[in-house]
C-alpha cells in the first residue's frame, strides 16, 4: 500500500544525494560508449548532453512526476546507438540523434494513452527477460573487448586478446566493486573507475588531464540532430526498437522498485506510472535534442528510496547534483576506455539475473526467448534479437500445438517484426 508519510527536507537531500552516487558513473560511462572511435561523436560534447539530460530529466521526474527516480541515459541502449546504429549501420551520428527523437515523440505519445498497457502486455515475459539479459550480455562483451580479454581472431571472429595491465587492473576493479557492492556502497562503480584510472596515470599508460575544468560544450553536439533523415523507412525498425526497448526498461523499473520500496497504491499499483513514463518518453525525446542516446528511470534510485526518499524532493535534488559535472571534460578525456570495463560487466551481470525465471524447458517459451538472448550479443544488435524473438514465438506456439494461446497482439508483434525486418534488409 501507499505509504503517506512524508520524509523530512534533509532525509530527502541525504537520499538525493545517494541516488547521484549509485548512478554518478554514468557520466563518464556514458561518453565512453558513445564517442567511440568511428562514431565521429566528440567526447566533451556528449559529457554535456548526459549531464543535461541528468539533470533536467532527473528534477523533471521530481517537479511533474512527484516520483524519487533519478534519470539519465539508458544502459544498452548506449551501446545499441553506436555500436549497432552508428558504427554497424554506418547511420551519420545526426541521424542516429533523430532516430532517438523519434522513438522520444513515439514513446511520449504511447505514454499518455492507453496504448502503454496493451504494448506491454502483448510482449512476452520470456523475451521481455530474455532482451535485458541479452543486453547484459552485449554489455559484458564490450567490457571484456576494453580491457583486452577479447580481441580479434580472423578464424573465429574473436578469440583470446593480449592480457596485459589493462586486464589486470579490470580484474582488480572488479574485486573493489564487488566487495563495496556487497557492503551497500552508493560509490562502488565510481569507486572502480577511480582505481583504474588513478593507477594508469601512476603507471604512465595515460596521462594526467592538464586541467581539470573546462567550459560545458554546447557547440558540437546541441540540437545538432537530423530528425528528417531519420524519418527515412529502413530506420523504421531502429526507432520501434529504441521505443520498444524504452518502454519496458522503464516499466520494469517503475514496477519493481515501486513493489520493493512501497511505492504503490491501494491496489498495488506504482504510483503516478503514467506521468512517470511520459517524463522518461521525454528524457529520451530531449537526449536526442541534447545529443546523447536515450534516457530512462534508473534502477538505481532504490538506493535514495532506501535512505527514505519518497518524494519528487529526492529526484530533483539527484538531478541538481549533476550540475556540476558539467565542467569536468578534461578529467573525464583522462579516463581510458578500460577504466570502465569492470562497470559495463558488473551492470551486465545484474542484468543478465533475469533469465533465471524464464521456461527453458517449454519449446514455445524457451526458444524465443534464448533466440533474443543470444541474436542481441552475436549481432550488436537488440533489434535482431527482439524481432525475431516475436517471429520464433509465434511459430513455436503454433508447431508446439499451442497456436490458440496466441493472442492478436503476439501476432501483430510477429506480422509487424517480419515487416521491420524487411525495411531494414531493404536498406
Amino acid at each position: 500500500m501507499e505509504r503517506r508519510d512524508k520524509p523530512s527536507l534533509a532525509t530527502e537531500i541525504v537520499a538525493g544525494i545517494t541516488t547521484f552516487f549509485t548512478m554518478s558513473y554514468i557520466v563518464i560511462v556514458n561518453p565512453s560508449i558513445l564517442a567511440t572511435e568511428g562514431t565521429g561523436l566528440p567526447a566533451s560534447g556528449v559529457l554535456t548532453a548526459t549531464v543535461l539530460v541528468c539533470c533536467t530529466m532527473s528534477i523533471l521526474m521530481g517537479v511533474f512526476a512527484r516520483l524519487p527516480f533519478g534519470v539519465a541515459p539508458g544502459m544498452g541502449l548506449n551501446a545499441f546507438f553506436a555500436y549497432t546504429i552508428i558504427l554497424q549501420g554506418q547511420v551519420p551520428w545526426p541521424t542516429a540523434l533523430g532516430i532517438v527523437f523519434w522513438a522520444g515523440v513515439l514513446f511520449l505519445l504511447i505514454s499518455a494513452t492507453p496504448l502503454r498497457e496493451q504494448i506491454a502486455m502483448a510482449i512476452p515475459d520470456g523475451i521481455r527477460r530474455a532482451t535485458s539479459a541479452g543486453i547484459g550480455l552485449l554489455l559484458t562483451f564490450i567490457g571484456l573487448q576494453n580491457a583486452g580479454f577479447v580481441g580479434d581472431n580472423p578464424a573465429t571472429l574473436v578469440g583470446v586478446g593480449a592480457i596485459d595491465h589493462r586486464a589486470i587492473l579490470t580484474v582488480v576493479a572488479l574485486g573493489v566493486i564487488a566487495w563495496l557492492s556487497q557492503r551497500g556502497n552508493p560509490l562502488a562503480y565510481l569507486t572502480g573507475i577511480m582505481v583504474v584510472t588513478g593507477a594508469a596515470w601512476i603507471g604512465g599508460w595515460v596521462s594526467p588531464p592538464a586541467a581539470w575544468l573546462s567550459a560545458p560544450d554546447f557547440s558540437s553536439v546541441f540540437f545538432k540532430l537530423d530528425p528528417l533523415g531519420a524519418l527515412s523507412l529502413a530506420l523504421a525498425p531502429a526507432i520501434v526498437t529504441v521505443m520498444v526497448t524504452d518502454l519496458f526498461d522503464s516499466l520494469s523499473t517503475f514496477i519493481g522498485v515501486a513493489q520493493a520500496s512501497g511505492l504503490v497504491d491501494a491496489d498495488g499499483r506504482p504510483l503516478n506510472l503514467r506521468r512517470g513514463l511520459m517524463v522518461d518518453a521525454m528524457a529520451t525525446l530531449s537526449a536526442g535534442l541534447f545529443g546523447s542516446s536515450s534516457g530512462t528511470a534508473y534502477v538505481e534510485s532504490i538506493a535514495g528510496i532506501r535512505m527514505g526518499g519518497r518524494t519528487g524532493r529526492t529526484a530533483v535534488v539527484t538531478g541538481l547534483c549533476f550540475l556540476p559535472c558539467l565542467f569536468i571534460a578534461p578529467v573525464m578525456a583522462a579516463v581510458p576506455p578500460y577504466a570502465t570495463a569492470a562497470v559495463l560487466i558488473m551492470i551486465g551481470v545484474s542484468m543478465f539475473h533475469t533469465i533465471r525465471s524464464v521456461a527453458f524447458d517449454r519449446p514455445e517459451i524457451g526458444v524465443p526467448a534464448f533466440t533474443t538472448l543470444v541474436l542481441i550479443p552475436l549481432t550488436f544488435s537488440i533489434t535482431q534479437g527482439i524481432l525475431w524473438g516475436f517471429i520464433v514465438h509465434v511459430l513455436m506456439h503454433v508447431v508446439t500445438g499451442r497456436g490458440r494461446d496466441l493472442n492478436r497482439a503476439a501476432m501483430a508483434l510477429a506480422a509487424v517484426s517480419i515487416l521491420l525486418l524487411a525495411l531494414e534488409h531493404m536498406r
